[in-house]
């Protein structure tokens, strides 16, 4: 049988993070974007040779390692840099996804790929199935703001420069509302799981 493989995303603030752990401690293989990101780049790697020709030799520090606070100031200073940063850091991303689905694909008959942005970096496109975490401003807001410590100001930025819930009920195969109980939350995957082991 072949490995499905099945994206999970969704909003800031939803409650994605809280359903990959339910996903781990199920016992289903979870492949982590933003470790992945890590991984590709670290010092000296491809990624970021490139990322320095592009935006300074100064992004990378005496010991070798990615400035990354530089990085991103010049990245998200405009939209023109932020897609230059997708198209370099996106494809290296889902290139080694795709070898630790080939790694993974032969003990597990599932596998998820915890990515905020799964659409953004094309990864959608090797997905059997997507689920997506969403929830209401109010309730994401109030969690950002316990979670990161940071201005109401920065956290309404962060969730208007995220898609919205009618791109994710449009996009996606299944959508869990985050803005329930942690009981209630599982209880919609375990659901989801049940349907996508059958599609």
């Amino acid at each position: 049988m072949k490995t499905k493989f099945i994206g999970l995303t969704g909003q800031t603030g939803a409650g994605k993070s809280t359903v990959s752990e339910f996903a781990k401690k199920m016992g289903y293989k979870v492949i982590d974007a933003d470790k992945v990101a890590r991984e590709v780049m670290k010092s000296g790697s491809e990624c970021v040779k490139r990322l320095a020709e592009v935006f300074g030799s100064d992004i990378i520090k005496d010991d070798g390692s990615l400035n990354r606070k530089l990085l991103a100031q010049r990245a998200f200073s405009s939209k023109e840099n932020t897609t230059i940063l997708n198209s370099i850091t996106h494809p290296a991303i889902i290139a080694r996804v795709r070898e630790y689905i080939d790694i993974y694909a032969k003990e597990n008959d599932v596998i998820l790929f915890d990515a905020p942005q799964l659409f953004e970096s094309g990864g959608d496109r090797i997905c059997d199935s997507i689920i997506a975490v969403t929830a209401p401003v109010d309730v994401r807001l109030q969690r950002i703001l316990f979670r990161d410590g940071i201005s109401e100001k920065e956290a309404l930025m962060r969730i208007n420069a995220q898609f919205g819930e009618d791109f994710f009920r449009a996009n996606c195969d299944h959508i869990i509302d985050g803005s329930r109980s942690l009981e209630d939350v599982e209880r919609q995957f375990e659901e989801i799981m049940k349907k996508v082991m059958t599609e």
